[in-house]
């Protein structure tokens, strides 16, 4: 298979030959030139001593005496000039020599390295099957996959575990939901900064201020319903139709694996990667996907308690998760200037920006206005490495969520996202890491730990959990579910210290209500699975769309020719598109260098709609929405537009 040596950025030049073949023709040219040395070593030596013959022959002739000074002090500056070309000459002969000697070394090394990398490669690849059927033998084996059924005493009597799954005695986390009538005990690893005993001022989980809680289960009782409820109105009221498929995607059987074995340790960025492993979207609209379930914070505004808005914003934070489970192809990285609107402010109440503000590392900013009284900005970073059998990508960046009429400034990190399987098996994706969520304003707190996914846990795969304080440490609140599925929160009643566990965390054991579901995820359209498992709002992200800016990603050539199934199309005109940002590149470091050399200040790229400003609340450097785009759109003056497609 041909090897496109293209990427996304567009920063690598293509190169076609194989190593083997680069090697030779490198060595092949070091040795042309050291023949061309050579061959000046001689003819300087020849036509210097031929020089010096002649101006001797000049001292001899009988001349005026004032020729003669002349002809003498010119046969001086020739002495000269042989004794330090006859230098030069020794330099180049001794440097010859050593080159000569080497570069027969300098081949068995390169020559040694590369078998070395091919057979490293080839373990690789073999180590990786038989993990992949260590694995497969693993989950077929008896009792391994069976569960046990984690129960605990209480005075009321037992409580059962959801779902028949216990946690394992050393983790670090065991939930117990509740039944019916009962609260439950949920035991966490206490974390002496944030989680301290609350419990005195309750007087037992059967009181507990149950009036309390049915004031707020009415709000939350209300958000469950409120979908449907809405979704009724909604259908009332007249809005646009979208689409709702794409064409099927076309079957290509290519190996991964021999593309990205070359690329192992680099960026993502930079591996050579045609389209035939890429979705029909790009970076700037799967940032906009986080967007799908805007509802929450439409509903977190409605809350009165800071506690149970936090609730709502760490459901949103967990549910930008769920489309990636099946999401296994990557996104286009966007062309620098490149952006993507999605205007939703008569269906849904908001407004969402995004343009790549950065093509080295790869960033792009994101702004979001929404009439029902919440603003949501971030400028993410997308850090990659390839590690031989996996992929991870670390999104670098904060995510800063603020209410309009309360004030309240939430601000949160992404984690961890790996592919597994890039060498052999079916590809998957698992998240892992920590959400830490600040609200700025009353310095409540929420702790969400993603599980990594595990074949040997009695877990629940891609499980969440976590608990939200309030500023003195005060439990208020334990966040419980999947990324995949679901989140749901049940309110801290009492809490106490439990057993200590194997690696000596203590643990404290929460008494709570019945848990709520905050978040449910939306089925996938029917065929789904035809076209690159899209969500209902994926399918319309890229579908065309008037008046948007011609640096839009719906006019993006190569993805649409993608989306329409002509791969090898797509692949041209990707080579083409980079081709061009490569030469604008290069024309803007040209302009520094002259700018420099003329001792002038160089103010490099300048993104068109966002502009970097200090955060107040992080310290840090990010670019904001400074605005104009929603007006120029009005107006369809597009004249500050760059030509990037």
């Amino acid at each position: 298979m041909h090897q496109l040596r293209t990427d996304d950025s567009g920063d690598e030049e293509p190169a076609s030959q194989s190593d083997k073949s680069e090697l030779h023709g490198t060595l092949k040219t070091l040795s042309s030139k050291l023949e061309d040395l050579s061959t000046c070593n001689d003819l300087i030596a020849k036509h210097g001593a031929a020089l010096q013959r002649s101006l001797s022959e000049l001292e001899n002739l009988k001349l005026p005496a004032e020729s003669g000074e002349k002809i003498k002090a010119v046969n001086e500056r020739a002495t000269l000039f042989r004794i330090t070309s006859n230098a030069m000459i020794n330099a180049c002969r001794d440097f010859l020599d050593l080159a000569e000697t080497h570069s027969r070394k300098w081949q068995r090394m390169l020559q040694y390295e590369r078998e070395q990398r091919i057979r490293l490669e080839e373990t690789i690849e073999q180590l990786a099957k038989q993990h992949n059927s260590l694995e497969r033998a693993c989950r077929g084996a008896p009792g391994l996959s069976s569960s046990s059924t984690g129960i605990t005493s209480t005075a009321k009597g037992s409580v059962q575990s959801a779902k028949g799954e216990a946690s394992d005695e050393d983790e670090e986390t065991e939930y117990f939901d509740a039944m019916e009538d009962a609260p439950a005990f949920i035991t966490v690893t206490a974390d002496p900064k944030h989680h301290r005993r609350s419990g005195s001022n309750l007087s037992g989980a059967s009181e507990g201020h149950p009036e309390d809680w049915n004031l707020e289960d009415s709000v939350f009782e209300s958000s469950n319903q409120s979908s449907y409820n809405e979704s009724t109105c909604k259908d009332l009221l007249p809005k646009k139709r979208r689409r709702t498929r794409i064409p099927d995607k076309p079957n290509y059987s290519l190996n991964l694996w021999s593309i990205m074995k070359n690329c192992i340790g680099k960026e993502l960025s930079k591996i050579p990667m045609p389209v035939n492993f890429n979705e029909p979207l790009s970076m700037l609209q799967r940032l906009t996907e986080d967007l799908e379930y805007h509802e929450l914070l439409d509903k977190a505004v409605k809350c009165e308690s800071s506690t149970e808005q936090m609730c709502f914003v760490a459901a949103f934070s967990v549910s930008s998760y769920s489309t990636t489970v099946h999401r296994t192809a990557k996104p286009f990285n966007p062309l620098l200037g490149e952006t993507y609107e999605l205007d939703r402010l008569e269906e849904f109440g908001f407004r969402s920006l995004c343009e790549q503000v950065s093509h080295h590392p790869p960033a792009a900013a994101h702004h979001v206005y929404s009439k029902r009284g919440w603003t949501l900005w971030q400028e993410i970073t997308i850090a990659s490495k390839f590690r031989g059998k996996y992929l991870s990508i670390m999104p670098l960046g904060a995510i800063h969520l603020e209410f309009h009429s309360s004030g309240n400034h939430y601000v949160w990190r992404k984690v961890t996202s790996t592919v597994h399987n890039i060498i052999v098996g079916k590809l998957w994706i698992d998240q892992s890491g920590e959400i830490e969520i600040v609200n700025h304003k009353s310095k409540d707190k929420c702790q969400l730990k993603f599980t990594p996914y595990s074949y040997f846990s009695r877990d629940v795969p891609r499980k969440v959990t976590g608990v939200v304080s309030d500023a003195d440490g005060k439990a208020h609140y334990v966040m419980s579910g999947t990324w995949d599925e679901k989140m749901e929160c049940s309110k801290i009643v009492q809490s106490s210290h439990g057993s200590t566990s194997t690696e000596g965390k203590q643990k404290t054991v929460y008494q709570t209500l019945s848990p709520k579901v905050l978040w449910k995820k939306y089925p996938l359209p029917e065929n789904a699975e035809n076209m690159y498992f899209f969500s209902d709002l994926a399918l319309t992200l890229n579908e065309p769309e008037e008046r948007v800016a011609p640096t839009d990603s719906r006019l993006r050539p190569d993805q649409r020719l993608m989306e329409s199934g002509r791969w090898d199309e797509a692949n041209v005109e990707k080579q083409r598109l980079e081709e061009k940002q490569r030469a604008v590149r290069r024309r803007r470091e040209a302009e520094a260098v002259e700018a420099l050399e003329e001792g002038k200040d160089y103010e490099g790229y300048i993104p068109l709609w966002f502009e970097r400003k200090v955060d107040a609340v992080t310290g840090e450097l990010i670019c904001v929405y400074k605005g104009g785009y929603w007006e120029a759109k009005d107006k369809q003056d597009w004249s500050m537009c760059p030509d990037i497609f």
